[in-house]
């Protein structure tokens, strides 16, 4: 009942703050899903989200751009790197739906000079989805959502 008290705006905070960590495993899903279940809308619930995981993303993003190397060139980063390279927004798009590695997809454009209107939008609408469906799933239930899982 605590969270219900942040409203949208603390949606947005607290997507824009755990998402602006690079590299750090944070997640907010649990947030989300949780005021999902009590805000009256959980569709805003993910939109606000989802604008705040964006512009958290910024930071790997400017990480990567800075060319600092923030990270070390492992194969997963390489592995990244090069789906950035051949899929472009394809690959920011799906890569930001999956919690994990995406923190190495913002670097990766970054590094890849990827415009970053694009890095943005593209980020923005993976996440979105995202977390309108953790936002549903915490409004209607896991009842609801299992028998559509399989």
């Amino acid at each position: 009942d605590e969270l219900k008290h942040y409203g949208y705006l603390g949606v947005f905070l607290i997507s824009l703050l755990l998402n602006a960590t690079v590299i750090l495993p944070v997640g907010n899903f649990i947030i989300l899903f949780t005021l999902g279940g009590i805000l009256p809308l959980p569709i805003v619930v993910g939109l606000a989200g989802g604008a705040g995981a964006a512009i958290g993303e910024i930071t790997g993003y400017l990480a990567g751009y800075s060319g600092h190397g923030i990270v070390e060139k492992s194969r997963l980063y390489n592995r990244m790197e090069g789906w950035v390279t051949k899929w472009g927004a394809a690959a920011i798009f799906i890569f930001s739906l999956f919690p994990f590695a995406f923190d190495l997809v913002g670097i990766a454009a970054g590094v890849l000079r990827f415009p970053f209107r694009k890095f943005l939008l593209f980020c923005w609408l993976g996440r979105t989805i995202l977390y309108i469906i953790i936002a549903l799933t915490g409004a209607w239930g896991w009842e609801a959502i299992l028998p559509y899982l399989g």
